[in-house]
């Protein structure tokens, strides 16, 4: 049986939202964490790098995730509306990602 597929993409921080950026992480609504995990999300994290501020973001996903599904979740879309202003995103406020391409994996 599968475990998921690994995916990665990158997002960019306002300068010196950093330390913003991780307080809010800290503390993750616990009603957000359950809805990632319902919808099929593990291993996820999230490392900067300050001198460009990108964010790079990794996550396992299950074969059968619903991330396609998150958009349209009230509190997905409370959560965006939270980080609007420290970070880069569209006009419905969802973040702007770049997805990477898997080069090399060691197992």
């Amino acid at each position: 049986m599968s475990r998921g597929d690994w995916i990665a993409f990158k997002m960019r921080l306002h300068p010196n939202r950093g330390e913003e950026y991780r307080r809010r992480h800290d503390a993750l609504w616990p009603e957000l964490k359950d809805l990632l995990k319902q919808a099929g999300i593990s291993d996820y994290s999230i490392f900067l790098d300050e001198e460009t501020h990108t964010l790079f973001a990794v996550l396992r996903r299950a074969p059968d995730h619903r991330m396609e599904d998150l958009a349209g979740e009230d509190v997905m879309r409370r959560w965006w509306a939270h980080m609007a202003h420290i970070m880069e995103t569209h006009p419905d406020r969802s973040p702007v990602t770049v997805p990477l391409r898997p080069m090399f994996h060691l197992d």
